[in-house]
This record gives C-alpha cells, sequence and structure tokens, in this order.
C-alpha cells in the first residue's frame, strides 16, 4: 500500500474502487454511513451542486445562432483579429444598421 501513497488516480479507477468498497459493506452499515452523513451540518448533497449551471448567466435578449454566407477575404480579416471576431461582426452590422450598441 506505501507504493501507492503518492499515487493520482483517474475518475474510472476511484468509481472503480467506490463501487468495490460498496460492495463489501453491509445494508446495516451503509445506512450508519448515510444517516451519519445526512446529520453533519457541512454535508452538501449533490443535486444542491448541481442546481446551477457554470458559465455565465443568460442574457436577457440572448443572441441567436444563423448561418450567413460571407467572402472568404471578410471571414480571414475577422478570425485574424483573435478571439472574439463574430462579436465584433455583431458589431459591424449593429453600427451598420444604426442600432445601439448592446450592453
Amino acid at each position: 500500500m506505501c507504493a501507492q501513497k503518492n499515487r493520482t488516480w483517474t475518475n474510472a479507477e476511484l468509481i472503480e474502487r467506490a463501487l468495490a468498497y460498496r460492495a463489501t459493506i453491509t445494508d446495516e452499515q451503509d445506512a450508519a454511513i448515510t444517516k451519519a452523513a445526512m446529520e453533519d451540518p457541512d454535508t452538501v448533497l449533490a443535486d444542491v451542486l448541481t442546481k446551477r449551471r457554470p458559465g455565465r448567466p443568460v442574457a436577457d435578449a440572448p443572441k441567436k445562432p444563423v448561418s450567413i454566407r460571407l467572402s472568404p477575404d471578410v471571414l480571414d480579416y475577422y478570425r485574424s483579429t483573435g478571439p472574439g471576431w463574430q462579436g465584433r461582426i455583431d458589431e459591424t452590422l449593429r453600427d451598420a444598421a444604426g442600432l445601439k450598441k448592446r450592453a
């Protein structure tokens, strides 16, 4: 066991080890462990942690994906400006249409 002390486990290995351990305990032991975890004030249930989706909050007026045909030189120009090139195309089109900038 000492050779495994500093080993990094993959998710699949951890799941396999957890399932192997689960197979070794009785239903009574499992119930006692579950009861103790539920009574622990520091326990956070997995469903509580997964209710919020990661990332940006949903915008009031989200952008809509569309398909548009652009000249290769126009596309190359905007892509060469780096990440956010699609947003810059949006800004250019908003300016051309005389629309207010997005907040």
